[in-house]
């Protein structure tokens, strides 16, 4: 028997533990050309929360009922199928689970079909995290999206944070100015030492201030990116201290997920002005430019510029306690579920 996560109910703000529910699903012999996959490593991610709500987005929400989605790293356990032999890791997006049999015409779950990890010498859970969905969606985000150059100031909201930690990495190892913004001393001190020029601490006090004052001590006069993952007073304050031609690359507003209110919107005539470019982005936008992703990447790691660092839940017993966690800034760089 498999066991599988499920909503059992569409929450209302943050989500708890009776909206979910764990379900065994019988096992059944594979037929032709199906290979079963065991996971070793599952993700959580801040916009499954949008698929929890029974509302139109980009992706489908999930079902009532259904074993939930979302990225996972395991291996080949049993296989009819040759391109999948017994022992290989597969990346795929049936996570939520113990296991999964994909192949033989099965539909696999929306986002992309399983694919057969290369070895580049990287450890499994770094494919959901520094070269996977979260390293993917800052480089593209950083250098694609906002465009970032050598020499500019980027901020980065959430920068502990699992896209924010590594969006901080990838500009400092391409010659830019970061000033990151995280919750607690503990997080900025390791932002910090991931290399950024000026951390503001988010819970200490309010954003802009602090973000005024660390352009100040570094010498600069405004912002030239602004890589968001929060929204609120965040999206505020890089509005207040963008250049002219600023470029800001919408990832997330994790801010407003949970609690619909009004967000802050003080600064929003700058755009005019400093014709500040706002632009939303996806990371399966960037499916056909993934093998640059894959090269600089796999060399920026394996050079030591950026570096991994996972809060890890074990057991998938914790897939909800570990998805919740999200929200209230339980990890430091990426969350796993380790099964």
């Amino acid at each position: 028997m498999k066991r599988a996560w499920t909503l059992a109910s569409r929450p209302a703000g943050l989500p708890n533990d009776s909206n979910f529910a764990m379900v065994e699903i019988p096992d059944a012999p594979l037929g032709a050309d199906e290979f079963r996959v065991a996971n070793g490593w599952l993700s959580v991610d801040p916009y499954m929360r949008g698929r929890m709500n029974d509302a139109k987005s980009y992706s489908d929400p999930f079902a009532l009922g259904e074993p939930m989605t979302g990225g996972a790293v395991g291996t080949v356990t049993e296989s009819n199928n040759a391109e999948f032999p017994v022992g290989a890791k597969v990346l795929h997006m049936a996570g939520w689970r113990d296991s999964v049999v994909f192949g033989g015409g099965k539909t696999p779950p929306p986002g992309m079909p399983p694919v057969k990890l290369p070895d580049i010498g990287v450890p499994d859970q770094h494919w959901l995290s520094i070269i996977g969905m979260p390293g993917g969606t800052a480089w593209f985000g950083l250098l694609k999206v906002a465009e970032a150059k050598p020499g500019e100031v980027i901020f980065v909201s959430a920068a502990a944070g699992a896209v924010g930690s590594t969006v901080t990495q990838i500009a400092k190892a391409k010659g830019m100015k970061v000033i990151g913004s995280a919750g607690g001393a503990d997080k900025c001190a390791w932002v910090k030492e991931l290399g950024a020029d000026a951390v503001i601490d988010y819970k200490s006090g309010k954003v802009l201030p602090q973000l005024m004052a660390a352009l100040q001590d570094m010498g600069e006069t405004g912002i030239d990116v602004y890589f968001d993952n929060v929204g609120g007073e965040h999206f505020d304050a890089a509005l207040a201290t963008a250049k002219e031609w600023a470029r800001f690359a919408i990832c997330g507003m994790i801010d407003v997920y949970n609690d619909f209110k009004a967000q802050p919107m003080q600064y929003l005539p700058m755009i005019i002005g400093k014709r500040i470019m706002i632009k939303g982005f996806l990371y399966p936008d960037f499916y056909a430019q993934m093998s640059e992703f894959n090269a600089d990447m796999a060399g920026l790691i394996q050079s030591g510029a950026v570096k991994g660092r996972e809060t890890v839940k074990d057991g998938l017993e914790k897939a909800p306690e570990a998805f919740i966690g999200l929200f209230s800034g339980e990890n430091t760089g990426k969350m796993l579920v380790k099964l």
